[in-house]
């Protein structure tokens, strides 16, 4: 009880720009705790859909796998939809590669958003603190001047005493905000690496799976040629035995 009323007593001796202090880091710490939340909740959801769709393309079923990240609202089913929708219709890494970059272009700032506010607010609260005391220092001198000489120091140590509370206070505001932010873009740096990461699995994965299914492909396809060369072949030594045997008719009626 004793610390609740003090940190009472030292709201209401810090003067009027207490309150606007008190305003921003309220909305700071909104926004830190809606970005944190956001980040911790995305980074878990990126790292469950790899997990579930890591093996279908590693089975090549591209089919399932559009229907997987069409399906899904994460970052890494946004950034997998553009290349798998272009995996369908080109062949070249490339392609597939640059559809993801333009996708994580589109991605990077639904990470990134709201983030420097808190910044913002860190140094607003500061600035705000120190406002405050020059305001109150100014009063207190300006209170002094006309003071009685001998209750001047007095006067003059309590006010300067009052004044300072406000930069103390957005002190404390404005170093937990800047930690916080540092904090944010750390979490936020995290997925985007692992964003790049999963891009370039994705790529290795798809491009052995195509590659191991032209390769299938490719021997099946020698086989059927030489199953119609040698139908070929079959059919002209037929047409040749034909021919023979028309030819040694008419030379035996001769």
């Amino acid at each position: 009880m004793d610390f609740f009323n003090s940190v009472i007593a030292f709201f209401q001796t810090g003067g009027t720009f207490m309150y606007p202090i008190l305003l921003v880091a309220a909305l700071g710490s909104a926004v830190a705790i809606e970005r944190y939340l956001r980040l911790v909740y995305e980074r878990h959801t990126n790292r469950a859909m790899w997990d579930q769709l890591q093996p279908v393309l590693a089975a090549g079923d591209f089919d399932r796998a559009r229907n997987m990240v069409r399906q899904d609202n994460s970052s890494v089913g946004k950034l997998l939809s553009m290349g798998l929708a272009r995996q369908g219709a080109v062949r070249r890494r490339e392609d597939i590669e640059i559809a993801m970059e333009e996708s994580m272009m589109e991605i990077m700032p639904q990470l990134e958003k709201r983030t420097p506010y808190v910044a913002l607010f860190s140094n607003i609260a500061t600035l705000l603190g120190l406002l405050g005391t020059i305001m109150g220092l100014i009063e207190a001198f300006t209170a002094v001047a006309n003071a009685n000489p001998a209750e001047k120091a007095d006067l003059l140590s309590a006010s300067i005493s009052v004044a300072m509370n406000t930069t103390a206070f957005g002190l404390m505001t404005g170093i937990p905000l800047l930690v916080v932010h540092a904090l944010l873009n750390s979490l936020t740096g995290e997925i985007i690496d692992s964003l790049e990461m999963v891009s370039v699995k994705a790529l290795n994965l798809i491009s052995t799976a195509t590659r191991r299914r032209h390769e299938t492909e490719t021997p099946a396809a020698g086989g059927a040629r030489q199953v119609r060369a040698r139908d070929a072949q079959s059919a002209g030594a037929s047409v040749d035995k034909t021919k023979s045997a028309v030819k040694g008719q008419q030379a035996e009626k001769v």
